[in-house]
């Protein structure tokens, strides 16, 4: 297993923003691309205005960098879009393969 770091985190947007959420998070693949220490990069819906992003990462410089990176600069900028701050949480991952 090549990843053994991650993050997971939890969006709510405000009802009148969700579409512009869900397009901002959608657009952020582009980003994570471009970003050398992230292994995986998943964006979801969980609700009509409830998104989550979760990533994977090679080594702690990875999570640190991606942590201080443009898709989180990008989500600090829309702050006005969402409910509540959004809540991201540093993980452990136990196991995992590809099926």
């Amino acid at each position: 297993m090549t990843s053994r770091l991650g993050l997971l985190a939890r969006i709510d947007a405000r009802p009148e923003n969700a579409d512009k959420v869900e397009r901002m998070l959608t657009d952020a693949v582009d980003l994570a691309r471009q970003e050398e220490g992230t292994v995986t990069w998943f964006a979801f819906r969980l609700g009509p205005v409830s998104f989550g992003i979760f990533d994977t990462f090679a080594d702690e410089q990875g999570r640190t960098d991606h942590l201080n990176g443009r898709i989180a600069a990008a989500l600090g900028d829309s702050v006005a879009l969402l409910a509540t701050a959004p809540t991201i949480e540093q993980i452990d991952i136990l196991a995992a393969t590809p099926l």
